[in-house]
């Protein structure tokens, strides 16, 4: 069977580092930290006081003061995100609505964790049957993409792979094989998360995941020697995957093609990723054979790179397995030292940072990096951004229970 090319129309964000392509592109430019106190609640007696929360977004532009009561924060982005990169789509109802040949992939890692914690403390106070009607389709993990199926009238298939901090990369990667594969003609794939609560947060302060630095700029620091943990972030990132043929028809903008696709099982441990990185080597590799694309092909990485001891370490070894001499040629940096870890949203956000940087012949740097680590010696761009032209890039996620994914991006053209 002849595979069809993949293209991307549209894309949206509401992000620690922007809500439009416009602001993200000149935060990355500007090497912008998000990291600040957070503000959603109090931090007095809490270790982790730092977030990258999202700022001055009001969702009463995109959804009504009714349908935002009945439906958690984690949702309310998706469908802010998801009409952002409608509008940027420039596709029209005449396409999208009573289309099978549309459909929707949205992750989430937790789904509507700030519902569950407020409608917990309820249910104590006023007894368990007193809590919201709307409880359960309020958290569920798959609302996001039933929700917003629901926005855009899309009557295609709607579904939410949840694969923790791999997820946005998931989703994309199933989108992008159900177009080339003929299944569908357009997607709109990503992923979102709004776990800066209480509980979210606490659960991973426990676990020592979380970073207790107080310094913003020395809180996600990915691949420093210092690096303590990671940073949460919160938000979601839609993009519009098309079929080649079908965008041109249309004369859509296109940001650049989907190539290669894959992913691996650790089956290692439910969080701790495998040290010798193998099977996210293979995850990296099999998206390159995927695409017919050689290692020395790649111009550029963003890795999944959380800032955690564990993941910078094994994960630069996975890439010199996967990528052999020319990882040290390639560069590879982490966005995460910009927006924290958008958890399942984060490889969505990421694709769409690699692809803004194809188009803009723009590498994004690793900032707030200072302290040399000899377990993660590759290029990763300190500090500074570099205008180079990026043919093609790979985006890695790298999820707890073991989930490795791995997608590769062409710029556009002919």
């Amino acid at each position: 069977m002849t595979r069809r090319r993949v293209v991307v129309t549209g894309m949206g964000a509401v992000s620690p580092i922007g809500c439009s392509m416009e602001e993200i592109l000149s935060n990355l430019k500007k090497g912008y930290c998000a990291v600040g106190p957070i503000t959603h609640y109090d931090t007095t007696d809490r270790e982790v006081k730092l977030a990258c929360e999202v700022r001055d977004f009001n969702f009463r532009d995109y959804i009504g003061p009714k349908d935002l009561k009945r439906m958690d924060k984690v949702t309310a982005f998706t469908i802010c995100a998801g009409k952002l990169a409608y509008e940027d789509s420039g596709l029209t109802e005449e396409i999208v609505k009573e289309n099978t040949r549309v459909n929707v992939y949205v992750s989430t890692g937790i789904g509507g964790v700030e519902t569950i914690e407020k409608e917990t403390l309820k249910g104590e106070e006023k007894g368990f049957d007193r809590i919201s009607p709307f409880f359960t389709p309020i958290v569920i993990s798959n609302m996001s993409a039933a929700q917003l199926s629901i926005a855009l009238g899309i009557n295609g298939a709607s579904n939410c792979p949840v694969t923790a901090c791999a997820g946005g990369t998931n989703a994309l990667g199933d989108a992008f094989r159900s177009i080339r594969d003929g299944y569908a003609d357009v997607s709109f794939a990503g992923g979102s998360e709004a776990s800066i609560t209480r509980l979210a947060v606490g659960g991973f302060t426990s676990m020592k995941a979380l970073t207790v630095q107080q310094d913003p700029n020395r809180a996600s620091i990915p691949f420093d020697a210092e690096r303590s943990g990671f940073v949460m972030g919160e938000g979601s990132a839609i993009l519009v995957l098309e079929e080649l043929e079908h965008a041109k028809a249309r004369g859509a903008k296109i940001y650049g093609e989907i190539v290669g696709y894959a992913f691996t099982s650790d089956a290692n441990h439910i969080t701790a990723p495998n040290e010798d990185g193998k099977w996210a080597a293979i995850a990296m590799k099999e998206a390159l054979a995927d695409g017919d694309v050689a290692p020395e092909q790649i111009d550029y990485i963003n890795a999944h790179g959380t800032s955690t001891g564990l993941n910078d370490s094994g994960e630069t070894k996975a890439v010199k397995l996967a990528f052999g001499d020319h990882a040290y040629k390639l560069k590879m940096s982490s966005s995460k030292s910009m927006t924290g870890h958008l958890l399942g949203a984060a490889g969505a956000l990421e694709a769409i940072i690699c692809l803004l940087a194809m188009e803009h012949s723009y590498v994004p740097p690793t900032i707030n990096y200072r302290v040399p680590d000899p377990a993660c010696d590759l290029n990763i761009v300190p500090n500074e951004g570099l205008d180079e032209p990026i043919e093609y890039s790979m985006s890695n996620s790298l999820g707890f229970g073991g989930h490795n994914g791995s997608l590769v991006m062409k710029r556009w053209s002919e």
